[in-house]
């Protein structure tokens, strides 16, 4: 159940990012008569990126595709309330969900990133 006190992603913008993947794997099956050796299926698409508030030294945001609430940790020192921004990336294979990827940057710099789910 999400906790309506955390950040979320958009619903729009995760259906967005699962639709293209599944355009890219349909125009993978359809570009060859053969597949190839070299493509594991794997695709990672870029879903939304948000902007959240560190509190006690964390980030907390609710996962899309029934993965749950998170709360990452922020591992520099900063003030409860700092801006930071969380990125949302689904991974899927063969054009179909099988995690995500959250990234936070504080102050412009990636400082922690966590897949949940496959990783891509």
């Amino acid at each position: 159940m999400p906790d309506e006190s955390y950040a979320s992603f958009s619903s729009a913008s995760v259906d967005q990012a699962l639709d293209a993947a599944r355009r890219a794997s349909q125009a993978q099956v359809q570009s060859t008569d053969r597949p190839s050796t070299l493509d594991d299926g794997n695709l990672k698409v870029a879903a939304q990126c948000i902007s959240v508030t560190v509190q006690n030294g964390q980030v907390c945001l609710n996962l899309p595709l029934g993965l749950g609430s998170v709360c990452l940790p922020i591992p520099i020192p900063v003030p409860n309330g700092t801006a930071a921004q969380a990125c949302l990336d689904i991974c899927t294979k063969f054009g179909f969900p099988c995690g995500v990827e959250v990234t936070v940057s504080v102050a412009g710099q990636r400082v922690v990133s966590k897949h949940f789910g496959c990783s891509c």
